[in-house]
């Protein structure tokens, strides 16, 4: 990074800490006797996570290591100990940190940073299941896994994910309780999404997931809270594919197509798509069924088919244009490879969750990282003024964020106005 991005990058993340309002998080602790404020310790936090830091240890050393300038806008004048901000992240309720979630989100969608790509007429979020392994079983948060190596402890959160905006932000995170599975608490979770964003100014509009919650319960619960969705479609709903592929399968002639280089060949994904299945069964609510083929095109002209995929939505068909539908396709998968790859291995979330024995711990530091990358998402993939650098690979942003840490002070930060953020 050249200076001029150095210090836009410095002023861009003093700016967002200040608005995700780290005032607001309630204080588990007695006032009497307390030597650190719980804002210096969240704001030490969130800007480790942003600068790579991979335990509490370097957290800590981090606190010692930072410029003077940095220490005092975080509001730290000391070294951090681990063991304090251990102890804090475990005394902390969950709610709290998905709420500084919810309002960096909320701060990019005032600033018009969340539009959607394509031309859609609406957002689309991506929800998905992430499990990260523990070494305990104890608990509210962590559920109990048995196996030949012993006792083990999963700790189940769903990712929403805003798919249709550049950034690819994490919007909600939320913890699957012990009691049940994905499948089972995912009502739970669409209405806890809808709770942190009211009708008014939510910024989407269709929830996708996988073939794994396609069903028409959840479908129905969906359009219940009105909203659409994009399901895949498998044998799982075996009718419903089976209808699918006699529709869909025999077409030779796609509607829509784009393209990609992969690993040195071309690859067409070709759109198939079908509003006859509206209505079919006891899906009231269905519109519009489509698949989409990837098909690998050699230099020598030869084409591989490397899968079918069917996909079901309540939008009906005519309502977006055929490439839109492609794209809301590609989209569901920022959910993976955006966040949840990100996670593991930009910020070694499942190989260092930090805090490994007090499930609510790790809960809030898996919470608190996803602010994180929440802030650098939109940092990289907004802020940025050129395409060339909204490509910046993540290690290369994360390493910015250390480095600049490290000598804030060196840097044109300030011109006779106060900072952002202050002690």
């Amino acid at each position: 990074m050249n200076e001029k991005r150095e210090a836009r990058l410095a002023k861009y993340s003093l700016k967002r800490l200040n608005e995700v309002e780290l005032e607001q998080v309630l204080d588990p602790r007695r006032k009497q006797g307390q030597q650190w404020k719980l804002p210096s310790l969240l704001r030490v936090v969130l800007v480790s996570l942003m600068a790579g830091c991979r335990s509490l240890a370097e957290v800590e050393a981090f606190s010692v290591s930072a410029s003077a300038w940095m220490r005092r806008r975080l509001g730290i004048a000391r070294r951090t100990p681990d063991t304090t901000l251990r102890d804090i992240l475990c005394r902390l309720h969950p709610s709290q940190l998905r709420g500084v979630l919810h309002r960096a989100v909320k701060g990019a969608l005032e600033r018009k940073a969340l539009s959607p790509l394509r031309g859609l007429p609406f957002g689309v979020v991506a929800m998905d299941g992430k499990v990260t392994e523990l070494p305990t079983s104890s608990g509210r948060y962590v559920q109990k896994r048995t196996t030949d190596a012993g006792e083990r402890g999963l700790l189940r959160t769903f990712t929403t994910c805003l798919v249709s905006a550049a950034a690819r932000p994490c919007i909600d995170v939320l913890s699957v309780k012990r009691s049940t599975n994905e499948m089972g608490a995912f009502p739970e979770a669409l209405s806890a999404l809808l709770r942190a964003y009211p009708k008014r100014g939510r910024p989407f509009k269709m929830l996708s997931y996988d073939a794994g919650a396609c069903s028409l319960a959840n479908a129905s619960i969906i359009v219940d809270h009105g909203l659409h969705y994009l399901f895949a479609l498998n044998a799982a709903q075996p009718t419903l594919f089976a209808e699918a592929q006699r529709q869909l399968g025999r077409l030779t002639e796609p509607v829509a197509i784009d393209e990609e280089h992969r690993s040195g060949a071309q690859v067409e994904r070709r759109l198939f798509i079908t509003g006859e299945m509206s209505r079919w069964l006891d899906w009231s609510h269905l519109r519009t069924v489509l698949r989409v083929q990837s098909v690998r095109l050699d230099s020598d002209g030869t084409e591989t088919v490397l899968d079918d995929r069917y996909f079901l939505s309540s939008w009906p068909a005519d309502k977006l244009k055929k490439k839109q539908w492609l794209f809301l396709v590609r989209a569901h998968w920022g959910v993976e490879n955006n966040c949840h790859h990100t996670f593991d291995t930009v910020f070694a979330e499942d190989e260092r969750p930090w805090i490994t024995g007090d499930g609510q711990g790790a809960l809030n530091v898996l919470t608190l990282r996803r602010v994180a990358y929440t802030l650098l998402t939109l940092f990289r993939s907004v802020t940025q003024r050129s395409e060339e650098h909204r490509l910046m690979p993540w290690r290369t942003l994360v390493r910015a964020v250390y480095s600049l840490s490290m000598r804030l002070e060196l840097l044109p930060m300030e011109t006779g106005r106060r900072s952002a953020v202050t002690p």
